[in-house]
Order: structure tokens, then C-alpha cells, then sequence
């Protein structure tokens, strides 16, 4: 009996080591690091802009925590955003429908986390019926690359849902088609100057569009889908708005320090210039395309330097082009401005004269400034793109409570339906 008691305690004391993986702590004296997915859920079914995050830790220290990596069917394992707080955009068009599994695991410099995994079901909806080929694409950024107290909070977001709702019940959009990128797909506290509060995604919606955030790599991947798709059809209608922080000298109040540079806005991660742009709405086929870029030293968007003088054309975007309108908020040499709760002042203005109809009849005055319908005939009921330009450009004009504002000089390349003197005068009307 004591023999048998003996052999038992050896058992044990020999078994303690294999038993040690159970604390997490290998032979080196590491504990390994975790890491838990926590949006989207096992066996959820995604389709669109998808932001996958969770959250990993480390033991021995936060700060040991050298990288977060994800791999989607088994494929390379891709750096996610962060690492405590971790985040990856996985844009779901360029995948064929059907069950994926999401793999995330995290390193310390030392070991690797046990991977956790999910696995969930991409389901895109079909191809629109013919009615409906329309598209559109809003670009919100807060952030500022200058400081904290210069970002732009959440008016920008607010404003794209208030038109993409707009979009969708009264110009016929089809929630599958609008896409809003904000940020860095993230809704921060006290009007986005505090903490993350949850992505983009998982907020109540009262309509079930495409959300993500606005990295460089994001905007090229949903133009990129956009043109791939409204290029499938002749009658297309393609609506393209960015906002954000514009790149110029604030303190050169004459030029804006860009005689002899591009225009370019901030997204989250990067700048993009009017040329980039350009370059990326090359193939983009639609007859009927508006685009807006509202920020400051904008103008160059719209090959406009200022008082709707062209830019000379080696300087030139190429963003123009047959059947499209380009508006900016600003001229290349004035800077523009913003709500940090309602988002830009000129797509404020603009969006109004549309929905409330007072841009009805407006036309282009004197160095574009707008002018107001003389006659009741001038007015036939609906609002053109143009009508709604020529109505904030007078608004920022003659309105006293916007004295501050009226040098923001908003330009216009108009050549829609057609380039060219000869061309039809017939204005834009959105969704008709």
C-alpha cells in the first residue's frame, strides 16, 4: 500500500510541468498574450464594409504587445489597426458569398496568443433591377493634423446621413448602393473629441447602408467598386461628396499658399489631391455625375483657382469631364468652414436650397455670386444641382448672419449634360 502511495506521488510531481500550458506561461517565463474577436459574432451573417475588432492583452504588461494579426481563410496574416483595442476594414465586394473563417492572434515579441477564431457568412445582396443604378459615396474625416482642437467633431457623419436618408426617399437610392466613411469607423464620445464609444456599424440605423472608415485604402477600394458597377449601365447616376480638413497656409490670406500646388484634403490616415482623384475617377463612365469636395483651399477639385478662373493647366485635376459637375466649398485660395455638429457650412447651404426648394430659378450672377429668380416662370419646381450652387453662393453673400464666411468664394465646373459652348443649358436633377 505505501508503495502504491509512493508511485502515485511520483506520478503527480512528474505530470505538475506537462500541466503548466494550462497558466499560460511557457519554459521562457512568458505568459502568453490573449486576444478575443469581438465584433462580428460567430455565425453572423456580413456583407459590405465590414469592421472586425476586439480586444487582446498581455499579462506581463500592456506595453509588450507588439502586433495584432488577422488571417481570413487561411490566407497571410495581415498587422491589424491597434492592438489592445484592434480593429480591421475588410471590404466584402471583392469575395464571392458564402462562409469565411476569421482567424486574429497576438504576439508579444516572445509568443503567440492561441488564436481565436469565427467563422461567418458573407452575403451581398444581388444586382439592382434597372430603375435603380445609382450610387453614392460620402466622405466624412474629423480628424485634424494639426491638433486636437481643430478637429471637426461629428457634424461631417450627421450630414452625410441626413442626405443619404434623403437620398434614399426621395431620389430612389438603393440603401445596397450608399456608402458613408467616416473616420476611422469609429463613434467617439462628447461629439468625437473624447473616447471610442462603438464602430459605425453596430449603431442603431434608420436605413441598413454601407459604413467604414475614411483610410485612403477604404476610398479607393469603394470608388473603385462604384465605377466597376455604374459602369455596367448607360443611365448610371453617380454622387461622390468628401469633407474634411483642406491642406493650405491659413496665414496666407491672399493665396493660401497655393499658387503653384495641388489641391488636397486629409482623409484619416493620408492626403489625397485633386490629381489622385482625378487619376482615380479616370475610368468612371456615368453621363450623370456629381461630385463635392467641401474644404478648405479647395478649388483646384474643380480645375478653379478663384471668381471661377481656371486653373492653369499644367495644374490641372482632370476631375472635370463630360456629364459630370464638380462643386467645392471654397476657391484654391480661401479657407472653408464648418459646424462641428452639422458638418460643412456650403453643403449645409446647398443641401437646404434642395430640400426646402428655395434654390428654385437661381442662376449664375456676377462672377458666379447667384442671383434670385426675377419671374414666377423662372421656377418650375425642381432644384438642380446648379440652382442649389447659385443659391448658396448668394446666400453666402447677402446674408448678414454669414459675414464671417462670405470670402469662402465656393467654385463650379459645370459640363453636365455635355462639355463644350454648344452644349444643353438643362441643369442636374438628382434622382430624376
Amino acid at each position: 500500500m505505501q508503495k502504491k502511495a509512493i508511485s502515485l506521488m511520483l506520478i503527480i510531481l512528474m505530470a505538475i510541468p506537462l500541466f503548466s500550458g494550462c497558466l499560460e506561461e511557457n519554459s521562457n517565463g512568458n505568459e502568453i498574450p490573449s486576444v478575443e474577436i469581438i465584433y462580428p459574432t460567430n455565425r453572423m451573417a456580413v456583407s459590405g464594409l465590414v469592421k472586425i475588432y476586439g480586444i487582446s492583452f498581455d499579462k506581463d504588461g500592456d506595453n509588450n504587445l507588439k502586433r495584432v494579426e488577422i488571417s481570413i481563410n487561411d490566407s497571410d496574416w495581415n498587422v491589424v489597426e491597434g492592438m489592445i483595442n484592434w480593429s480591421f476594414d475588410w471590404i466584402t465586394y471583392q469575395v464571392n458569398d458564402g462562409p469565411y473563417n476569421i482567424c486574429v492572434r497576438a504576439w508579444d515579441g516572445i509568443d503567440y496568443s492561441v488564436i481565436d477564431k469565427i467563422t461567418i457568412t458573407v452575403d451581398n445582396p444581388e444586382t439592382l433591377e434597372s430603375d435603380a443604378h445609382k450610387w453614392a459615396v460620402f466622405v466624412a474625416t474629423a480628424n485634424s493634423p494639426i491638433d486636437d482642437e481643430k478637429k471637426l467633431g461629428n457634424g461631417g457623419l450627421n450630414l452625410a446621413e441626413d442626405m443619404a436618408a434623403y437620398f434614399i426617399e426621395n431620389y430612389g437610392y438603393s440603401t445596397a448602393n450608399i456608402f458613408i466613411l467616416f473616420d476611422d469607423g469609429w463613434i467617439r464620445d462628447d461629439n468625437g473629441y473624447s473616447d471610442r464609444m462603438e464602430t459605425l456599424e453596430e449603431r442603431n440605423h434608420k436605413y441598413d447602408i454601407n459604413y467604414g472608415g475614411a483610410t485612403k485604402e477604404n476610398v479607393v477600394m469603394i470608388l473603385n467598386h462604384v465605377i466597376e458597377e455604374s459602369n455596367n449601365f448607360v443611365d448610371s447616376e453617380v454622387f461622390i461628396w468628401f469633407f474634411g480638413h483642406g491642406y493650405g497656409n491659413e496665414n496666407d490670406e491672399i493665396t493660401g499658399g497655393k499658387v503653384l500646388e495641388s489641391s488636397a484634403l486629409f482623409l484619416w490616415d493620408e492626403i489625397i489631391s485633386d490629381r489622385e482623384l482625378g487619376e482615380l475617377l479616370y475610368d468612371l463612365r456615368s453621363e450623370k455625375t456629381c461630385i463635392i469636395i467641401d474644404a478648405c483651399f479647395s478649388g483646384g477639385f474643380a480645375d478653379k483657382i478663384i471668381y471661377n478662373f481656371p486653373t492653369f493647366f499644367l495644374m490641372r485635376s482632370d476631375i472635370p469631364n463630360s456629364g459630370r459637375i464638380v462643386l467645392t466649398g471654397s476657391s484654391k485660395f480661401r479657407p472653408g468652414y464648418a459646424s462641428t455638429t452639422r458638418g460643412p457650412l456650403f453643403t449645409i447651404i446647398w443641401f437646404d436650397g434642395i430640400k426646402t426648394g428655395e434654390a428654385d430659378g437661381f442662376k449664375s450672377g456676377f462672377l458666379n455670386m447667384g442671383k434670385p429668380p426675377s419671374f414666377k416662370f423662372q421656377k418650375d419646381g425642381k432644384v438642380t444641382v446648379e440652382e442649389a450652387f447659385y443659391y448658396t453662393s448668394y446666400i453666402l453673400k447677402t446674408d448678414r448672419n454669414l459675414d464671417d464666411y462670405k470670402k469662402m468664394e465656393p467654385q463650379i465646373n459645370d459640363q453636365y449634360p455635355g462639355r463644350g459652348p454648344l452644349r444643353s443649358k438643362k441643369g442636374m436633377i438628382l434622382g430624376d
